[in-house]
C-alpha cells in the first residue's frame, strides 16, 4: 500500500510538470506594439507648400541709352543712397567700322564739304567788297544831296543798295557757317573706333546713373566694362529688411485660407519664423508638376511677423517651407493619426484594455498629418496602439514594445 501511494504521487507530479510545460509552450504570446496616449492640447490644421523669399520692392536700373558701360563702381551688398550713390557710368558708343565703299563715300563728302566751304569763303569776300562799295556810294550821295546836287530819290537808292549789300554779307557768312558744319560732320564720319573706357572719365560725355532708392545692391548683371543697349538691365537695388514670402498653393488649398491667417516659416536654416498671410491672388495658373501632372496653382504672399534680427541671415530668393494655419483649436482632445484606421465606414482604434487590445470606434473632426480631433469614442488618458499590424485584432494580448536608450 505504501508502494502504491508513492507511485501515484510520483505520477501526479510528473503529470503536473508535463501540463505546466505544455501550458507554457502553447499559451498565447503577447504581440509587441507601440502605444500612444490620448491627450488634450492645441491642434492646427495647416496648408503646406514650398516657397521663396523676395524683397517686396526691387528697383531695376537699366541703361538709358546705347553706349559703353564702365566697370561697375559698386559691388553686390554695397549700401546706396537715393540720388547720391553712382551705380553705373555710360559713355557714348564708339562709331562702327567703315567698309571700303562707306569710307570712299565719307571721303568724297569731305571733299565736297571743303569745296563748299571754299565757295562760301569766296562769296563772303565778294559780299564784303560789295558792302564797301555800297558804303562809299552812300557817303558820296549823302554829301551831294546835302548840297542839293542830286535829288532825294538818288540818296534813297544808295541807302537801299547799302542795305542789300549788308544783308548779302550776312547771308554769305551764314552759308559759310553751314558749309563749315557740313564739313565737320563729314570728317566725323571718318573717325576711327576707339577701344576701352577712355571717354568714360570725361564729364562732358559720360552719363552717371545714381541710385533711384535707398537700400543695397542685390545683383549686378555684369561687372565688366562692355557695350550695352538702351533698356538693358544693369543691376537691382532693394532693402533686404523688407522681405516677403511667395508660395504657390494648389487651388484646392488656396480656398481654405484667407488673408490674416497665421503661418510658420521653416526649413530655411534657422528656427521657425512666424508670418501672416497678406494676399491670395484671385487668379490661378497651370503648372506641370515633377510627375508631369497639370495642376492649378495660386500665388500667395506672406509678411514676416517678428523682429528683423530673427531673420538677419535670410536674403532674397531663399528657399523656405511654409505652413499656413487653416484651422486652430485649443484644449482639443487629440489622438495620433498613426493609430487611426478604417473599420467599414467609420474611424476606429485599438484601445488598451488591461493587457488586451480593444476595438473602439471614434468620431474624428479636424486632423493634420500628426493628430486628429476626437469628437467621441475616446477619453483623455486612454492608450491606443499606433501603426497596428495584421497580428493585432480585437482581444489580442499585447505588450508595449520597449526601446533601448539609444533609440534602436
Amino acid at each position: 500500500m505504501r508502494f502504491f501511494t508513492r507511485r501515484h504521487i510520483l505520477g501526479a507530479i510528473l503529470v503536473a510538470v508535463l501540463a505546466t510545460l505544455a501550458w507554457v509552450a502553447f499559451r498565447p504570446q503577447p504581440v509587441p506594439v507601440d502605444l500612444a496616449m490620448v491627450t488634450r492640447g492645441t491642434l492646427e490644421v495647416t496648408v503646406e507648400a514650398e516657397g521663396v523669399t523676395q524683397i517686396r520692392q526691387i528697383y531695376q536700373v537699366s541703361a538709358p541709352l546705347t553706349g559703353y558701360a564702365a566697370r561697375s563702381p559698386v559691388d553686390v551688398g554695397d549700401p546706396v543712397v537715393a540720388g547720391e550713390t553712382v551705380v553705373a557710368a555710360i559713355a557714348p558708343a564708339a562709331p562702327a567700322f567703315l567698309d571700303a565703299r562707306a569710307r570712299q563715300e565719307a571721303e568724297a563728302a569731305v571733299t565736297v564739304g571743303e569745296a563748299a566751304l571754299s565757295a562760301a569763303d569766296a562769296r563772303v569776300d565778294q559780299s564784303a567788297s560789295d558792302l564797301e562799295y555800297a558804303q562809299a556810294q552812300y557817303k558820296r550821295s549823302e554829301a551831294l544831296a546835302g548840297r542839293g546836287v542830286i535829288p532825294q530819290s538818288s540818296l534813297d537808292d544808295a541807302a537801299l543798295r547799302l542795305h542789300v549789300a549788308e544783308t548779302a554779307l550776312a547771308a554769305a557768312k551764314s552759308e559759310r557757317e553751314m558749309a563749315r558744319a557740313t564739313l565737320t560732320r563729314a570728317k566725323a564720319a571718318l573717325i576711327d573706333p576707339t577701344f576701352g573706357d577712355a571717354g568714360a572719365s570725361d564729364e562732358a560725355c559720360c552719363i552717371r546713373i545714381r541710385a533711384p532708392a535707398d537700400g543695397r545692391i542685390l545683383s549686378i548683371v555684369n561687372r565688366s566694362a562692355r557695350l550695352v543697349q538702351a533698356g538693358e538691365p544693369l543691376l537691382d537695388i532693394g532693402k533686404p529688411d523688407e522681405l516677403e514670402v511667395e508660395v504657390e498653393l494648389l487651388s484646392s488649398d488656396a480656398v481654405r485660407v484667407s488673408p490674416g491667417a497665421a503661418a510658420h516659416v521653416e526649413r530655411w536654416g534657422g528656427p521657425a519664423l512666424s508670418a501672416l498671410l497678406r494676399r491670395v491672388d484671385p487668379s490661378a495658373f497651370t503648372k506641370v508638376s515633377a510627375l508631369g501632372i497639370e495642376e492649378q496653382r495660386v500665388r500667395a504672399y506672406l509678411d514676416f511677423d517678428g523682429p528683423v534680427e530673427d531673420r538677419a541671415a535670410l536674403g532674397d530668393n531663399f528657399r523656405i517651407y511654409v505652413r499656413i494655419v487653416a484651422w486652430r483649436g485649443d484644449d482639443v482632445l487629440m489622438v495620433p493619426v498613426s493609430a487611426l484606421f478604417r473599420d467599414g465606414g467609420d474611424w476606429a482604434v485599438f484601445r488598451l484594455a488591461g493587457d488586451r487590445a480593444e476595438l473602439a470606434r471614434v468620431e474624428i473632426g479636424h486632423r493634420n498629418a500628426r493628430d486628429g480631433e476626437v469628437l467621441a469614442g475616446l477619453s483623455e488618458g486612454d492608450r491606443v496602439v499606433t501603426f497596428p499590424g495584421d497580428r493585432v485584432q480585437a482581444g489580442t494580448l499585447v505588450v508595449e514594445r520597449m526601446t533601448d536608450s539609444a533609440g534602436n
